[in-house]
């Protein structure tokens, strides 16, 4: 389907259930972003969760967003239950306003909800040549160290850069071993998991899906992974008033109320300590790729090409959709 044709029918979506053009707008891209990306665990696939939530009143569709300016560089916002694209989209924008003012930007957001991949907000800074830390709890997918019951989300972590060049530094990753949308896809469609990155309720590793989504993820590096987990929980849930402590509700499965996911953007200039950051990042990237490469690598590649080089390819296409999407799209439209 040409992206423009699916931008109409997710517009036309989002404008049913309640949504503003603008917000409507707003959704529309992250999804397609995702697409583009080859991130269909965060685009399409979460479409039908999104206007359910909105239908069962979990998700407000016409969001009281109050934005409360704390001082030049930092800002609070309540979004009010909105999508956690719209809630998002707010707070990355006003987090480059304060830092394009003082130098350094920091908005955290609360009552929010899921709002994609993380790193479709740092690249909205970075395309300002700012740097952006960003932040975002989820529903509980993984047990802490030691413990046997899940209690923090997955719980990405994202950084991005300028690079003094088209194609940005985006690191996003979840902080486990693979993210819990890969597994709802799997679930969904039939597909096997990989054998090591996850348990069953009974503790077994599996490579069943739907046994997986009832049980336990792992954690990247073991403790390390459940400690970056921790912090996240802390640095989107706790610090910003949203819920935290594994209080984040499952939007797939729960409809007793709001998930109230906390954000928080960090976005900084890049010459707050030195004139000279296009130079020295260039000269940064430059040594890590004139390394010498292992058999079969042509080439040492930084976090954001991958995806840089899936979105300029696949802009260039249709983005498939598949026939259980298509169900999806024709029942919601």
């Amino acid at each position: 389907m040409k992206v423009k044709t699916l931008n109409k029918i997710l517009n036309k979506i989002f404008k049913k259930h309640k949504l503003s053009h603008k917000d409507s707008l707003i959704c529309s891209n992250a999804i397609i972003n995702a697409e583009l990306v080859g991130a269909h665990s965060h685009g399409l696939s979460r479409l039908k969760m999104y206007c359910e939530r909105i239908n069962r009143k979990v998700i407000n569709p016409k969001p009281k967003i109050k934005i409360k300016k704390i001082s030049n560089s930092i800002t609070s916002i309540d979004a009010n239950n909105s999508i956690g694209f719209v809630a998002a989209d707010i707070g990355i924008k006003q987090a480059i306003i304060n830092a394009k003012k003082t130098g350094i930007g920091l908005v955290g957001i609360k009552n929010s909800g899921h709002y994609g991949l993380s790193g479709y907000y740092a690249e909205q800074a970075v395309k300002k040549n700012l740097i952006a830390f960003c932040f975002t709890n989820a529903p509980p997918a993984i047990a802490p160290h030691g413990a046997k019951k899940s209690l923090f989300g997955t719980n990405p972590i994202c950084f991005g850069t300028p690079t003094a060049s088209k194609v940005p530094f985006i690191l996003d990753t979840s902080v486990s071993v693979i993210n819990r949308g890969k597994i709802r896809v799997a679930a969904r469609t039939g597909q096997k998991i990989p054998h090591g990155v996850a348990l069953d309720k009974s503790g077994k590793i599996t490579t069943d899906a739907k046994k997986a989504l009832k049980g336990v993820q792992l954690p990247i590096a073991g403790f390390r992974g459940s400690g970056l987990a921790w912090m996240v929980d802390i640095l989107s849930g706790v610090i910003t008033g949203g819920n935290h402590g594994g209080k984040v509700k499952d939007p797939f499965d729960d409809f007793s109320g709001p998930q109230n996911i906390g954000h928080l953007f960090l976005v900084l200039k890049p010459n707050l300590f030195v004139g000279n950051y296009n130079k020295r990042i260039k000269e940064n990237i430059k040594r890590v790729k004139r390394l010498p490469k292992i058999n079969g690598v042509k080439e040492i590649l930084y976090p954001g090409q991958s995806k840089f080089r899936r979105f300029k390819k696949n802009h260039k296409k249709e983005i498939k959709v598949s026939s259980n999407i298509t169900k999806d799209l024709k029942l919601l439209s």
